[in-house]
């Protein structure tokens, strides 16, 4: 389970580093090599998290509600590898700027990229999150607000 939170901080925490990298060259300069190296693990930790959740669903009562988190978790992987490549495109855009100055048609096209991948990261990464806790606390929540007085 505790990889589950790696992946549900780490991975926003990667999409905005993402984002402010793409769109803002002073932190480019700063920031572009730990949020190369950050999305590289995330990437690394998904299949990990998912495997963890396949077990878990497999362990636990079936409900629709956890089979739809177990489907949206296995999606995770597409939005790290996208994530993953637009970290790459940063820094592709980072060494050109050292080596030969930048191109701002490719530069506005990474931000771009950087933009759409990451809120698709944010979203999905709550989309799963969301799917999880209705998994978890949906029956505790229904049964508790339906015995009211």
């Amino acid at each position: 389970m505790l990889l589950v939170h790696f992946i549900v901080v780490l991975a926003p925490l990667a999409a905005i580093l993402v984002i402010v990298c793409g769109v803002w060259p002073p932190a480019r300069r700063r920031l572009v090599w730990p949020t190369l190296v950050l999305a590289a693990v995330i990437t690394v930790l998904t299949p990990l998290t998912t495997d963890a959740g396949e077990w878990l669903e497999k362990h636990v009562a079936r409900s629709a509600a956890v089979h739809t988190h177990t489907e949206l978790g296995d999606t995770m992987i597409y939005f790290s590898a996208a994530l993953l490549v637009a970290a790459l495109a940063v820094a592709a855009v980072h060494l050109r700027e050292r080596e030969k100055g930048s191109s701002r048609a490719l530069t506005l096209i990474v931000a771009a990229l950087s933009l759409a991948v990451s809120t698709g990261t944010i979203v999905q990464v709550y989309r799963i999150g969301k799917s999880g806790s209705r998994a978890v606390w949906g029956d505790v929540i229904t049964t508790t607000t339906g015995s009211a007085p």
